[in-house]
């Protein structure tokens, strides 16, 4: 692809502030650090000419001068009144280039610039589009501030389990159809059970086998997704089963490769399972931005923002990658396991992430985080689990998730449903 990405230009960092003279009261001394930094941030923050007179000299070299439609999307930190400075000191550099801006009706090049980041730089992309031809992407790069750290205070959350089933079988996933009365679907390696709850109790209603040719695999896994057309559709190792839409049920089960779902109602994307092993092999459908791929992975949970949504997943390497449609951060060391999980509380940011904990599998634990920016905060404290997570997956609709647990003692599966309270 011409003019790729090797070309990247990456600015040198701020040389680092001069020491005070000792003279100054020790009492002045904090005070006065504080305002250098406030200063340096400020004179940074504006100071943009370089790398929008880098990036337009990329962009005019392979779009030329002459009619072009530039957009500009923020999917980084960056506040809106810098991306608004951003995009005029780029759309002035480009005009003392020879570009003309019109409409994207009118134009010989259309020119998407993505404003991003990873955890060390700021990385802006542009793609150029001219005609039928194939897209060019340039970009260039620039170090985020190294300010001082500051501290998060994420809002106290409370997250609560509620028990549902219980039993020796593997349970690979469950789905509750809250109504009176209510019902639940629970999905093992033999099929799908139906319960019905009765006096608080939930009471075997019909049980509705699964057919397959091939054996399971050893660490078997499976998801429930309830649609509105039938009751639900069961993904399993190399198999795909669609329920009818009445009682008594019936499931029709054939092989399939088809891709599985990975977020709730309002989150499409899905991703292809490995048939015989347990995790996602990275490719995505219909992907997220630009990406169609991701690292290969065990779960993955999603992030709303203002303009994109931001997809984590827990990779079979063991970092957690970020994908926003533009790059591929790593956030290594959280200490996390391999299922993770999002739910929109309405608390704090409104969506928070579930994720387990990387440690001894005869107890697990499961703990709700915020992410203000690309990083973790802790907003809830641990959830104890009586032996180690099997499987956790965001219900319909994200209010609520699933988590499954094989009991450290007994051996039986345990499914419980989970939410987050606001405050403590």
């Amino acid at each position: 692809m011409p003019n790729s990405t090797h070309n990247a230009v990456y600015n040198s960092r701020i040389p680092e502030m001069p020491v005070l003279p000792s003279r100054f009261p020790r009492v002045a001394g904090p005070l006065l650090m504080v305002l250098v930094l406030l200063h340096a941030a400020v004179a940074w923050a504006g100071n943009w000419d370089g790398v929008e007179e880098q990036l337009a000299a990329k962009i005019a070299a392979v779009a030329g001068p002459g009619a072009v439609a530039v957009n500009l999307s923020n999917r980084s930190s960056l506040s809106r009144t810098d991306a608004d400075e951003i995009r005029r000191g780029l759309l002035t550099q480009l005009a003392a280039l020879g570009v003309r801006f019109v409409n994207a009706e009118q134009a010989a090049a259309t020119v998407q610039v993505s404003l991003s980041e990873d955890l060390q730089n700021y990385v802006w992309v542009a793609e150029i589009r001219q005609g039928a031809n194939e897209s060019s992407i340039v970009m260039v790069s620039l170090p985020r501030p190294e300010t001082q750290p500051v501290a998060h205070e994420a809002a106290p959350l409370t997250l609560r389990k509620t028990p549902l089933w219980s039993q020796e079988d593997r349970i690979l996933d469950v789905a509750v159809l809250d109504g009176n009365p209510s019902h639940m679907l629970v999905l093992d390696s033999n099929g799908v059970t139906v319960y019905t709850l009765h006096d608080g109790r939930w009471q075997p209603e019909q049980s509705i086998a699964m057919t397959h040719t091939r054996p399971w695999p050893r660490d078997l896994r499976g998801r429930l997704v309830l649609r509105k057309d039938h009751l639900f559709d069961a993904f399993l190792p190399g198999v795909f089963c669609r329920s009818t839409t009445s009682a008594p049920l019936a499931v029709n089960c054939y092989e399939s490769d088809d891709p599985w779902p990975l977020g709730a109602d309002q989150l499409t994307l899905s991703a292809f399972f490995t048939p015989a092993r347990n995790y996602f092999t990275g490719a995505l459908a219909p992907g997220i931005g630009k990406q169609s791929t991701a690292p290969a992975f065990y779960s993955a949970a999603a992030l709303p923002r203002e303009k994109y949504t931001l997809w984590l997943f827990a990779a079979v390497d063991g970092q957690v990658h970020l994908l926003d449609g533009i790059t591929d951060q790593t956030v290594g060391k959280l200490g996390w396991g391999s299922d993770i999980a999002s739910l929109r509380s309405g608390c704090g940011s409104g969506w928070q992430i579930l994720a387990t904990r990387n440690g001894d599998s005869s107890s697990d634990t499961v703990r709700a985080f915020e992410f203000p920016d690309r990083e973790p905060i802790a907003a809830s404290q641990p959830l104890e689990f009586n032996g180690s997570i099997t499987s956790l997956w965001a219900e319909s609709g994200a209010s609520s998730a699933i988590a499954v647990s094989r009991h450290s003692e007994t051996g039986r599966y345990e499914a419980f449903r989970l939410s987050i309270n606001c405050g403590h």
